[in-house]
């Protein structure tokens, strides 16, 4: 198979940067609107998103760095993506518990 170096990895790259970006944006978007109407815990789910958001795009340069040297290197070993997938799942999650969160604060008053 042959390797064009620079299309697919830096794709991968760019899309892995816009999620842990995205991330980022919502969380702080989520610091402005979560603690009016949830309260601390509003405080508290933004601020791990932003963090997660933080280590989603750390990760995912350090596993393209990885990756782009051993497509260099020929040797077929690509690094994982579990640590990324979790972490990104992680914040589905919480994303998904502030939005419940969020449409019952707003029921409730």
């Amino acid at each position: 198979m042959t390797f064009d170096p620079g299309l697919q990895p830096e794709r991968t790259s760019l899309a892995w940067n816009r999620t842990a970006l995205s991330m980022v944006v919502g969380g702080i978007a989520g610091l402005k609107v979560l603690p009016g109407m949830v309260g601390d815990w509003g405080l508290a789910v933004a601020l791990v998103v932003i963090v997660a958001g933080g280590v989603v795009g750390i990760t995912a340069h350090r596993r393209a760095e990885r990756g782009m040297r051993a497509l260099m290197a020929g040797d077929g070993t690509l690094p994982d993506a579990r640590l990324l997938l979790g972490v990104s799942s992680l914040v589905a999650v919480v994303a998904a518990v502030a939005i419940v969160a969020v449409i019952v604060a707003a029921a409730v008053r």
